[in-house]
Protein backbone atom coordinates (compact mmCIF):
# COMPACT_ATOMS: atom_id res chain seq x y z
CA UNK A 1 0.00 0.00 0.00
CA UNK A 2 1.31 3.40 -1.10
CA UNK A 3 1.83 6.41 1.56
CA UNK A 4 -1.01 8.04 -0.39
CA UNK A 5 -3.42 5.41 0.33
CA UNK A 6 -2.08 4.67 4.41
CA UNK A 7 -2.93 8.50 4.82
CA UNK A 8 -5.89 8.13 3.35
CA UNK A 9 -6.44 5.27 5.92
CA UNK A 10 -5.33 6.93 9.13
CA UNK A 11 -8.35 10.01 8.46
CA UNK A 12 -10.44 6.72 9.10
CA UNK A 13 -8.60 5.69 12.01
CA UNK A 14 -8.83 9.57 13.11
CA UNK A 15 -12.25 8.86 13.32
CA UNK A 16 -13.30 7.44 16.90
CA UNK A 17 -10.52 9.83 18.66
CA UNK A 18 -12.33 12.68 17.65
CA UNK A 19 -15.81 11.34 18.73
CA UNK A 20 -14.32 10.39 22.00
CA UNK A 21 -13.36 13.77 22.71
CA UNK A 22 -16.37 15.58 20.76
CA UNK A 23 -19.17 13.81 22.52
CA UNK A 24 -19.68 13.25 26.35
CA UNK A 25 -19.91 9.51 27.93
CA UNK A 26 -23.29 8.26 27.39
CA UNK A 27 -23.43 6.13 30.57
CA UNK A 28 -21.30 9.21 32.55
CA UNK A 29 -22.61 12.29 31.75
CA UNK A 30 -21.94 13.62 34.39
CA UNK A 31 -18.40 12.46 35.04
CA UNK A 32 -15.06 14.28 34.91
CA UNK A 33 -13.66 13.41 31.53
CA UNK A 34 -17.80 14.34 30.31
CA UNK A 35 -17.21 17.61 31.81
CA UNK A 36 -13.77 17.82 30.36
CA UNK A 37 -15.43 17.54 27.32
CA UNK A 38 -17.78 19.80 27.55
CA UNK A 39 -15.12 22.45 27.54
CA UNK A 40 -12.68 24.49 25.87
CA UNK A 41 -9.04 22.31 26.57
CA UNK A 42 -11.52 19.28 25.70
CA UNK A 43 -12.97 20.45 22.75
CA UNK A 44 -9.84 21.95 21.55
CA UNK A 45 -8.45 18.28 21.02
CA UNK A 46 -11.38 17.21 19.17
CA UNK A 47 -10.59 20.74 16.99
CA UNK A 48 -7.08 19.47 16.55
CA UNK A 49 -7.75 15.78 15.20
CA UNK A 50 -10.52 16.91 13.34
CA UNK A 51 -7.67 19.80 11.41
CA UNK A 52 -5.47 16.52 11.05
CA UNK A 53 -7.87 14.48 9.56
CA UNK A 54 -9.09 16.90 7.12
CA UNK A 55 -4.92 17.84 6.47
CA UNK A 56 -4.59 14.08 5.11
CA UNK A 57 -7.61 14.80 2.94
CA UNK A 58 -5.63 17.40 0.76
CA UNK A 59 -2.12 15.64 1.28
CA UNK A 60 -2.74 12.31 0.28
CA UNK A 61 -4.48 13.79 -3.15
CA UNK A 62 -1.09 15.53 -3.21
CA UNK A 63 1.18 13.01 -2.85
CA UNK A 64 -0.43 10.80 -5.55
CA UNK A 65 -0.52 13.01 -7.93
CA UNK A 66 2.86 14.73 -7.51
CA UNK A 67 4.77 10.38 -7.05
CA UNK A 68 2.17 9.77 -9.72
CA UNK A 69 0.90 6.44 -7.24
CA UNK A 70 -3.00 7.61 -8.45
CA UNK A 71 -4.43 3.99 -7.98
CA UNK A 72 -8.03 2.65 -8.56
CA UNK A 73 -7.97 1.66 -4.61
CA UNK A 74 -6.90 5.14 -3.69
CA UNK A 75 -9.80 6.50 -6.28
CA UNK A 76 -12.34 4.51 -4.45
CA UNK A 77 -11.32 4.48 -0.25
CA UNK A 78 -11.08 8.02 -0.43
CA UNK A 79 -14.00 9.74 -1.30
CA UNK A 80 -15.05 6.88 1.33
CA UNK A 81 -12.97 8.07 3.62
CA UNK A 82 -14.10 11.87 3.52
CA UNK A 83 -17.56 10.49 3.56
CA UNK A 84 -17.02 8.68 6.95
CA UNK A 85 -15.80 11.23 8.40
CA UNK A 86 -17.75 14.01 7.81
CA UNK A 87 -21.12 12.14 7.90
CA UNK A 88 -19.87 11.23 11.33
CA UNK A 89 -19.16 14.22 13.05
CA UNK A 90 -22.25 16.11 11.53
CA UNK A 91 -24.39 13.13 13.24
CA UNK A 92 -21.66 14.16 16.64
CA UNK A 93 -23.60 17.78 16.06
CA UNK A 94 -26.77 16.32 15.97
CA UNK A 95 -26.36 14.63 19.30
CA UNK A 96 -25.63 17.59 20.68
CA UNK A 97 -28.63 19.45 19.07
CA UNK A 98 -26.36 22.03 16.88
CA UNK A 99 -27.50 20.09 13.86
CA UNK A 100 -30.76 19.44 12.44
CA UNK A 101 -31.40 16.24 11.26
CA UNK A 102 -32.68 17.04 8.17
CA UNK A 103 -29.09 18.19 7.38
CA UNK A 104 -28.02 15.06 8.36
CA UNK A 105 -30.64 13.29 5.91
CA UNK A 106 -29.96 15.23 3.16
CA UNK A 107 -25.76 14.71 3.75
CA UNK A 108 -26.23 10.90 3.73
CA UNK A 109 -28.65 10.90 1.05
CA UNK A 110 -26.44 12.82 -1.12
CA UNK A 111 -23.60 9.85 -0.30
CA UNK A 112 -25.35 6.54 -0.74
CA UNK A 113 -27.06 8.08 -4.34
CA UNK A 114 -23.16 9.08 -5.60
CA UNK A 115 -22.07 5.78 -3.73
CA UNK A 116 -24.50 3.87 -5.58
CA UNK A 117 -23.80 5.53 -8.84
CA UNK A 118 -20.01 4.39 -8.29
CA UNK A 119 -21.20 0.98 -7.34
CA UNK A 120 -23.12 0.81 -10.88
CA UNK A 121 -19.81 2.34 -12.61
CA UNK A 122 -17.67 -0.46 -11.25
CA UNK A 123 -19.62 -3.21 -12.47
CA UNK A 124 -19.84 -2.29 -15.62
CA UNK A 125 -15.49 -1.70 -15.36
CA UNK A 126 -15.72 2.31 -14.63
CA UNK A 127 -13.81 3.62 -11.45
CA UNK A 128 -15.23 7.12 -11.26
CA UNK A 129 -12.86 9.49 -9.37
CA UNK A 130 -14.34 12.11 -6.97
CA UNK A 131 -15.34 15.48 -9.20
CA UNK A 132 -13.92 18.82 -8.61
CA UNK A 133 -17.67 19.94 -7.55
CA UNK A 134 -17.20 17.01 -5.35
CA UNK A 135 -13.93 18.05 -3.69
CA UNK A 136 -15.39 21.40 -3.32
CA UNK A 137 -18.16 20.23 -1.39
CA UNK A 138 -16.05 18.06 1.00
CA UNK A 139 -13.81 21.32 1.64
CA UNK A 140 -16.94 23.51 2.88
CA UNK A 141 -18.42 20.92 4.74
CA UNK A 142 -14.93 20.13 6.73
CA UNK A 143 -14.65 23.94 7.11
CA UNK A 144 -18.23 24.12 8.35
CA UNK A 145 -17.25 21.19 10.66
CA UNK A 146 -13.90 23.01 11.66
CA UNK A 147 -16.17 26.37 12.87
CA UNK A 148 -18.78 24.30 14.69
CA UNK A 149 -16.06 22.33 16.42
CA UNK A 150 -14.12 25.28 17.61
CA UNK A 151 -17.29 28.04 17.84
CA UNK A 152 -18.28 27.18 21.61
CA UNK A 153 -14.95 28.00 22.44
CA UNK A 154 -14.61 31.40 20.73
CA UNK A 155 -18.38 32.10 22.45
CA UNK A 156 -16.91 31.23 25.99
CA UNK A 157 -14.16 33.39 25.74
CA UNK A 158 -16.32 36.21 24.76
CA UNK A 159 -19.01 35.69 27.03
CA UNK A 160 -17.67 33.26 30.14
CA UNK A 161 -21.37 33.91 31.70
CA UNK A 162 -22.54 31.66 28.43
CA UNK A 163 -23.08 27.72 28.92
CA UNK A 164 -20.45 26.24 27.11
CA UNK A 165 -22.98 25.00 24.15
CA UNK A 166 -25.97 26.93 25.33
CA UNK A 167 -25.05 30.25 23.06
CA UNK A 168 -27.43 31.26 20.01
CA UNK A 169 -26.92 34.29 17.55
CA UNK A 170 -24.43 35.99 16.89
CA UNK A 171 -22.11 33.48 17.94
CA UNK A 172 -24.15 30.46 16.19
CA UNK A 173 -24.06 32.74 13.37
CA UNK A 174 -20.65 32.05 11.14
CA UNK A 175 -21.83 28.24 12.11
CA UNK A 176 -25.36 29.10 10.89
CA UNK A 177 -24.37 30.37 7.32
CA UNK A 178 -21.87 27.51 7.03
CA UNK A 179 -24.07 24.75 7.43
CA UNK A 180 -26.88 26.38 5.45
CA UNK A 181 -23.89 26.94 2.46
CA UNK A 182 -22.45 23.44 3.16
CA UNK A 183 -26.64 21.72 2.42
CA UNK A 184 -26.48 23.47 -0.79
CA UNK A 185 -23.72 22.75 -2.24
CA UNK A 186 -24.15 19.09 -1.01
CA UNK A 187 -27.62 19.17 -3.13
CA UNK A 188 -25.63 20.30 -6.26
CA UNK A 189 -22.95 18.30 -6.62
CA UNK A 190 -25.22 15.45 -5.91
CA UNK A 191 -27.44 16.44 -8.83
CA UNK A 192 -23.52 16.94 -10.57
CA UNK A 193 -22.53 13.22 -9.89
CA UNK A 194 -26.51 12.11 -11.57
CA UNK A 195 -26.69 14.59 -14.44
CA UNK A 196 -22.82 13.63 -15.14
CA UNK A 197 -23.31 9.57 -14.76
CA UNK A 198 -26.79 9.80 -16.19
CA UNK A 199 -26.01 7.26 -19.14
CA UNK A 200 -25.17 4.54 -16.22
CA UNK A 201 -29.07 4.64 -15.36
CA UNK A 202 -30.02 5.16 -19.03
CA UNK A 203 -28.40 1.57 -19.77
CA UNK A 204 -31.07 -0.15 -16.95
CA UNK A 205 -33.33 1.26 -18.24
Amino acid sequence: MNIANKLTLSRILLIPFILFFLLPLPWAEDSAFSKFILSSPGRSIAFVLFVIAALTDVFDGLLARKQGIVSDLGKLIDPIADKILVISVFAAFVQLGRVSTYILTIIVARELIVTGIRQVAAIKGTVIAASWFGKIKTVIQMATLIVLIFEPIVAKSLDPSLPFLGYSAPYSLPGDILVAISTVITVLSGLDYAVKNKKIFKEEL
